[in-house]
């Protein structure tokens, strides 16, 4: 066999091997997510945990130049070569599909978090307005706290690089009772690319091959909390966008500190509200006439802020993304960031909010 056939066919096998995998998310719990990643995390963020900018958005730059570079050499000759090259393109994906999965993917098919919790996932129209009111007066009451004035938004007082260290506390926390919430050696930065980001219509994203938790430092900050600590949830193995959301709203009510509290309840509440809005306006109109003023301002302020970057490109993205999540094991698709709110009234049936 030919050596330029080797590497594509490396790939139909990986394409076959993880169609199989998905049906043993025991195998993959166990020895991958708890054991060889966690190595595999903690070596890398051990590495590159105290550079101050991101070592992967670097080497993205450099590999997308690469890349435009190469079609650049080869714009003369692609006609007449093109099988040489299309074999060359595939295997280039084929070793990155190999480390993609390897240092990190594998996570897409590990036990559902709901089941390790034993949560259940159904819930009635009932369920989420009675556990919106409760919402409703926990964030009022949080926000006055803040702000001692209703009308007031909240104006989050720290800077990023403070708030990457506060993280760790609600973590810290959330560990005492649940030990593989247990985040160990930080390595949280700024995107280099926030403005792509933004574009794109994301808070963050977790790179793969560095193991680099990226932030979209242009975001407003009274949700940066909940967006940073989102992004540490997926650097400790956990690939579900909706888990994430869950995690990181745990990760910021067992914040000592109001703002990281206020941060997850008003995150929860504008979920909920939304899906209430979308099964009947009616109800949805009564319930946010209860919430403060000051936090309506504050949802304004998001609206605002991805209004000014809202064009095609975000929509062409969200369709990207949404086929890429289903293609990993994530049936919901990008719908899958507002699936948490099962997960989180089932978790808050019986605790206190």
């Amino acid at each position: 066999m030919k050596s330029k056939y080797i590497l594509p066919l490396f790939l139909l096998v990986q394409i076959i091997f993880l169609r199989i995998l998905r049906y043993f998310p025991d195998y993959v719990e166990g020895f991958y997510s708890n054991n060889l990643y966690v190595r595999i995390s903690h070596f890398s963020r051990s590495v590159l945990g105290k550079i101050p900018f991101s070592v992967g958005d670097c080497i993205y730059a450099i590999l997308i130049l690469s890349i435009i570079g190469w079609f650049w050499k080869i714009r003369k000759t692609w006609r007449t070569d093109w099988k040489d090259y299309l074999l060359k393109i595939l295997g280039k994906i084929s070793v990155f599909y190999f480390f993609f999965h390897f240092l990190w993917a594998f996570n897409y098919y590990r036990e559902p978090l709901f089941e390790k919790m034993e949560i259940k996932r159904e819930y009635t129209d009932a369920d989420l307005l009675a556990f919106t009111k409760k919402l409703i007066l926990k964030t009022n009451e949080i926000q006055l706290q803040i702000t001692k004035n209703d009308s007031a938004k909240v104006v989050f007082p720290y800077t990023q690089t403070e708030a990457f260290k506060m993280n760790l506390n609600g973590y810290e926390n959330l560990a005492k009772e649940y030990s593989y919430f247990n985040y160990q050696i930080p390595s949280i930065k700024k995107s280099l690319f926030s403005v792509p980001l933004t574009y794109m219509g994301f808070g963050g994203y977790l790179n793969p091959f560095t193991n680099e938790a990226q932030v979209n430092f242009l975001l407003p900050m009274y949700n940066f909390p909940l967006t940073s600590c989102h992004e540490m949830a997926h650097q400790m193995g956990f690939a579900s966008e909706s888990e994430c959301n869950f995690i990181g709203i745990l990760a910021t009510l067992n914040n000592e500190n109001l703002y990281y509290k206020y941060s997850g309840y008003s995150f929860m509440l504008r979920y909920c509200l939304g899906i209430l809005q979308a099964k009947n306006e009616k109800v949805f109109l009564q319930l946010k006439k209860k919430v403060n003023v000051g936090i309506l301002k504050n949802y304004k302020e998001s609206q605002d802020f991805w209004k000014q970057y809202d064009t095609f490109i975000d929509k062409g993205f969200h369709i990207f993304y949404d086929n890429f999540l289903k293609t990993n094991n994530q049936k919901d698709g990008m719908e899958g960031y507002s699936k948490f709110i099962d997960l989180t009234i089932n978790y808050y049936r019986t605790r206190d909010l």
